[in-house]
């Protein structure tokens, strides 16, 4: 995409003291050198090999994380913290901690594998709403990940960003532009595309503390949370369309964050009806950031929306200038 480039080439400017326009007259050089075999970005790396740079020890802002990054180091602040969760790979046992970081420039999912890491959060060394430093993280599908090899410490930089709260649904980090024809399971993509068709939407209660759905005790008005106990519940709404851009549909599946992108102001997800999904958002094309799954009832792909963005026509022009030259 032409946004990770242009944060590639604009690093290497400034660590190198050279300007902008020198750095690109060098990529087409080393395209043209090489047959245009290798991605603008990829000239960009060798480029920055040939100044004796080592972007890899650089410490860069969530933006400015690029795919092909071998080492990330960051600051940035923990502004959700899921619960720690245990798993059985191949006959391997272990735990695993997600957490969601951010900076002023966007955020990113951060997760960890190693035992000594996720101790210091059981032991509230480090929780949610610090800021830390991370050390050799590895980038991996957009996200990042610790490993024994990588260091996450408690940082003493104060940054403004604010927390999520629980049930919140985020939009973590950058996502390749892809057709729906390319996508497979497991991939993240932001797809240009229409709403063609819906299904009717579900309300639910959830609770607030975690996120999760609540049933009503039976013979009463109280809400029951397994986790939490009695609690007063958040009413959420899940809805199913399909999205075509020409190459193929798939299904995709939004949450009350993200439908409220698509309703007109003073108009909530909570109360939207099947009737106001055909009147007001079937028709609409828009940017859809998610996660690309395999539904198992259905066996087919479908995407989990985390990202509506409009269509900035200005935007869309340059970038296409961009790819052609």
């Amino acid at each position: 995409m032409a946004d990770n480039y242009e944060n590639l080439i604009t690093r290497i400017a400034e660590a190198a003291g050279i300007t902008l326009e020198e750095i690109n007259r060098r990529v087409e050089a080393k395209k043209a050198k090489l047959s245009g075999l290798i991605s603008k970005e990829g000239a960009a790396q060798i480029v920055a090999a040939e100044l004796g740079l080592s972007l890899d020890k650089q410490t860069v802002k969530i933006n400015q994380i690029i795919p092909g990054m071998r080492r990330v180091n960051l600051t940035a602040k923990i502004i959700r913290q899921f619960p720690i969760r245990e798993y059985n790979k191949n006959g391997r046992e272990g735990r695993v901690l997600n957490l969601v970081i951010a900076d002023e420039t966007g955020n990113i999912k951060l997760v960890l594998w190693d035992t000594n890491h996720i101790t210091l959060f059981e032991e509230k060394k480090l929780q949610q709403g610090e800021v830390i430093e991370i050390t050799s993280g590895n980038l991996r599908n957009d996200e990042v990940h610790l490993t024994a090899f990588s260091d996450i410490k408690k940082s003493k930089e104060k940054l403004e960003v604010k927390e999520m709260p629980a049930g919140s649904n985020i939009s973590i980090g950058t996502a390749p532009d892809k057709r729906i024809e390319q996508i497979k399971a497991g991939e993240r993509a932001r797809i240009r595309a229409v709403i063609v068709q819906s299904f009717q939407p579900r309300h639910y209660e959830t609770c607030t503390e975690c996120g999760k759905k609540v049933l009503q005790k039976e013979g009463s008005e109280d809400y029951e949370c397994a986790t939490h106990g009695k609690v007063t519940p958040k009413r959420r709404t899940l809805l199913n369309v399909v999205i075509d851009d020409g190459t193929e549909t798939i299904r995709a599946v939004m949450f009350s964050d993200q439908i409220a992108k698509l309703l007109p102001e003073g108009k909530t997800p909570e109360e939207i009806t099947q009737i106001d999904v055909e009147e007001i958002i079937i028709g609409q094309e828009k940017y859809f950031t998610g996660e690309v799954r395999t539904n198992s009832y259905f066996n087919n792909e479908e995407i989990i929306i985390n990202g509506i963005e409009e269509i900035d026509l200005d935007k869309l022009i340059k970038e296409l200038e961009t790819r052609r030259g």
